[in-house]
């Protein structure tokens, strides 16, 4: 199920469909701060006697490193501003939400991936894409966990009428227990890695362009978040997400796809997604709509 989303900001240098090999936005996220990182040595990690390994230097919440510099770069010629947006995204670990990189982290990330010809003035837009996209993925997630986070019982009741009918039938079935809001644990960039939805639909397009045509994903993270249930148990759920550029809009504004999901990793995932994508189309193609419209 792809959401659609258009940034409004014309002067952003996404109106370019971005390289199938060099994936953007840049997968840092949001970064903790490092006392975020995570305090246990793990059974490999080198002692202090020896250089530390790639690995030991990753934040486990994002795998980024833990300290992204706010220092100007030698070879910057403007100011990047070194503020950090914060976002709508809760944090599972701590209380308060992610933190979006500055400008200025931006930029030394992606020198520090070898983007070396990255526009110095073009890097606040980059910033804004990629915390506009976030977002977006968050309200898809949260989407998901309206309809799940209670079991599967309301989740088919409130999936029954399909998408449309989703926000009415949600109201008149809604539990009256308060259910915490879903947290981010933490998150992944797969860039490389595609999914097999993702190869599914780049098959397709390739069967029958006309319908399916479409440039593969961009980018692919993988969100892990915490759901709590009725019963107050707390469960790690999690989320794929695969990042598509479209045509820009007439006006010039870059347009997005995202493919927000549960992961497959067990059967009550597979359940939810034949749940919310089978009763939005048997609600369709059985005629449901039409006869409630007739009726009322």
């Amino acid at each position: 199920m792809f959401t659609s989303l258009t940034f409004s900001k014309p002067a952003c240098p996404m109106h370019a469909t971005p390289p199938q090999n060099t994936p953007f936005p840049p997968r840092n996220a949001a970064q903790p701060n490092p006392s975020g990182s995570c305090p246990v040595r793990a059974p490999n990690e080198p002692t202090s006697s020896s250089p530390p390994s790639s690995i030991s230097k990753l934040n486990p919440l994002n795998y980024m490193p833990s300290n992204l510099s706010q220092t100007r770069d030698t070879r910057q010629t403007i100011h990047l501003p070194t503020e950090r947006e914060p976002s709508s995204i809760p944090r599972g670990d701590i209380n308060g939400n992610w933190e979006y990189p500055s400008p200025q982290q931006m930029y030394n990330a992606m020198l520090r991936k070898g983007y070396d010809d990255t526009p110095e003035d073009a890097v606040e837009s980059m910033v804004a894409v990629h915390n506009f996209l976030n977002e977006g993925a968050w309200a898809e997630i949260i989407d998901w966990e309206r309809r799940f986070s209670r079991g599967l019982g309301y989740g088919w009741e409130a999936c029954r009428r399909g998408e449309e009918g989703f926000q009415e039938n949600a109201d008149r079935i809604a539990n009256l227990r308060d259910i915490a809001a879903p947290k981010l644990l933490r998150f992944q960039g797969r860039p490389n890695e595609m999914t097999p939805k993702a190869r599914i639909v780049e098959f397709m397009g390739r069967m029958y362009p006309a319908k399916f045509g479409c440039e593969p994903p961009f980018d692919r993270h993988d969100w892990y978040v915490q759901r709590r249930t009725v019963d107050g148990q707390t469960r790690e759920v999690r989320y794929v997400i695969d990042y598509y550029a479209g045509p820009s809009e007439p006006t010039g504004e870059p347009v997005f796809f995202l493919d927000v999901r549960p992961a497959v990793d067990t059967p009550t995932a597979a359940v939810e997604r034949m749940m919310r994508w089978g009763g939005d189309v048997w609600h369709r193609a059985s005629g449901a709509k039409a006869r409630e419209m007739a009726s009322s």
